[in-house]
């Protein structure tokens, strides 16, 4: 009985995060056609992307912080609200500043519920964590997946007005949360108070996560380089935001295929190795991409989906190992891992889109699937139980 419920609650808290992850998908394909409608470049617009990654993904570690010390659980609950509400009041803002805000507050909400969220994965798990992590992250990205399509259909037959009622399911879903995740028991040992700097700092100096972490950041550039720059590459090429829209579809839901299979591989060719063919696999993949994205672009296509499924076939790995090294700090763990990574690579952003504007975003791309093979190196340090 133990077992059904703790499962009944990473389901509730996969629905979560397939939900919020949806939202925070919504802006790529139909950024460009936001920037036409209030009159911005694509280096603005790419600006205003790269500031949601900052404010969903850099501040996940403080918040983190705050869900580990106050032992509530409010954080999944107002994540989902804040995605849900401002992300399609995003799509019918008449101004950038308008539009700037929208984005914020909806980045906010994905920055306040994945460190809670990974953190109550890990508190109901008893055994099969690698399997537990992996569905939960699975989940987020097949929702992240859903979201371009979503808002690239909603936008294509119904226009960027009726964005807003998209909202509707998520506010529903969250208050279902509040009766269906329980409460943290009181009979819980709480987390000893300690100073935000001291943990960040045990944290930083641990090298397992360091190496963890830089694993993480390359993932990040090479899924967010293509999310944020390729739909101006297929409008420039006449795409339109529903062929948008399913392009990014597939490629994320490979990428969350390639979580939720993460175990299987890991025990066919050990934690080490997986993170190795995910890593030393891009800059062949991306090549191919860029090589063959005008002259056989099946190929490019197909190419482009399997790059997803394999960069992300390490990531539930990663997570559990982190959690693992430093288990006390659950909710920061997770928020420097799903987090702090992806804002580092938003801060990057800022200015790759205006060197994709000058140079070509092809020629970026490929600059940035050579990246992940430099940093392979390192994980021969990572400390793992099985090769």
């Amino acid at each position: 009985m133990e077992n059904k419920s703790q499962n009944k609650i990473i389901v509730w808290l996969s629905a979560a995060h397939f939900s919020t992850d949806i939202y925070s998908g919504f802006l790529n394909p139909i950024m460009p056609f936001i920037a036409v409608k209030i009159g911005i470049s694509m280096g603005v617009a790419a600006l205003l992307m790269s500031i949601s990654q900052l404010f969903s993904q850099l501040l996940q570690p403080i918040f983190g912080f705050f869900a580990d010390s106050i032992f509530k659980r409010g954080f999944i609950f107002w994540g989902l609200l804040f995605s849900a509400v401002f992300f399609p009041l995003s799509a019918i803002a008449d101004n950038v500043w308008l539009l700037g805000l929208f984005i914020i507050l909806g980045s906010l909400g994905v920055s306040v519920f994945h460190p809670q969220g990974i953190g109550f994965v890990i508190r109901f798990t008893k055994e099969d964590f690698t399997k537990n992590m992996g569905i939960f992250l699975s989940m987020g990205s097949i929702g992240y997946a859903f979201g371009p399509m979503i808002s690239a259909s909603v936008t294509h037959y119904f226009g960027l007005a009726k964005m807003s009622l998209t909202a509707i399911p998520g506010i529903i879903l969250a208050l279902f949360m509040f009766t269906c995740v329980p409460k943290i028991s009181n009979t819980d040992k709480k987390p000893e108070k300690k100073n935000i700097l001291e943990v960040f700092k045990a944290i930083l100096s641990n090298k397992q996560i360091i190496i963890l972490i830089l694993i993480a950041i390359m993932k990040a550039v090479i899924s967010s380089s293509c999310a944020i720059l390729l739909p101006f590459l297929w409008k420039d090429y006449g795409h339109n935001a529903f062929y948008i829209g399913a392009v990014l579809f597939a490629f994320m839901l490979a990428g969350g295929i390639g979580s939720l299979v993460s175990p299987k591989f890991e025990k066919w060719l050990g934690t080490r190795n997986v993170i190795y063919v995910s890593m030393l696999s891009m800059p062949v993949l991306m090549t191919v991409f860029v090589f063959t994205y005008r002259i056989i672009p099946l190929i490019a296509l197909a190419d482009f989906i399997l790059m997803a499924f394999v960069l992300m076939l390490a990531t539930p790995i990663t997570m559990v190992l982190a959690q693992k090294e430093l288990p006390q700090y659950k909710s920061i763990i997770g928020g420097f891992l799903n987090g702090f990574c992806w804002g580092i690579v938003g801060v990057l952003l800022s200015g790759m889109g205006f060197l994709a504007q000058k140079y070509g975003v092809l020629q970026i791309l490929f600059i940035a699937g050579l990246l992940p093979a430099f940093c392979a190196h390192f994980v021969k340090y990572l400390k793992v139980d099985n090769d």
